[in-house]
């Protein structure tokens, strides 16, 4: 059984885990130049964890494990995708994919 002192230990070691890989390279990076390569390639990075988080819940089927480039998720991704490219409006683009999603579910 965990006391109030087993909890708070819990808690201090989830905020560090959280808060030293962001505050590190803060502290070790700000006073140095960085080479222009380096920030390109670190531009790349939130766009290749979220293709990474999204692409297989958009095509990858539960029963039976398969691939479906079929399902309405997929089908409602690209012009989700397309109205996020030409509206660059995040509303605008929640908004787009769920009424598109309420069309695909509903029909």
């Amino acid at each position: 059984m965990m006391n109030e002192y087993d909890y708070m230990l819990l808690i201090l070691g989830m905020c560090m885990v959280t808060f030293l890989p962001r505050w590190l390279p803060v502290f070790f990076l700000s006073n140095r130049q960085l080479p222009t390569w380096f920030e390109k390639w670190l531009e790349l990075i939130p766009v290749a964890l979220l293709s990474a988080i999204l692409l297989p819940s958009l095509i990858i089927t539960k029963n039976p494990m398969g691939i479906n480039v079929f399902s309405k998720e997929l089908l409602v991704a690209v012009p989700t995708f397309i109205i996020a490219f030409y509206s660059r409006s995040l509303a605008g683009t929640i908004l787009g994919g769920m009424f598109l999603y309420w069309l695909t579910v509903s029909w």
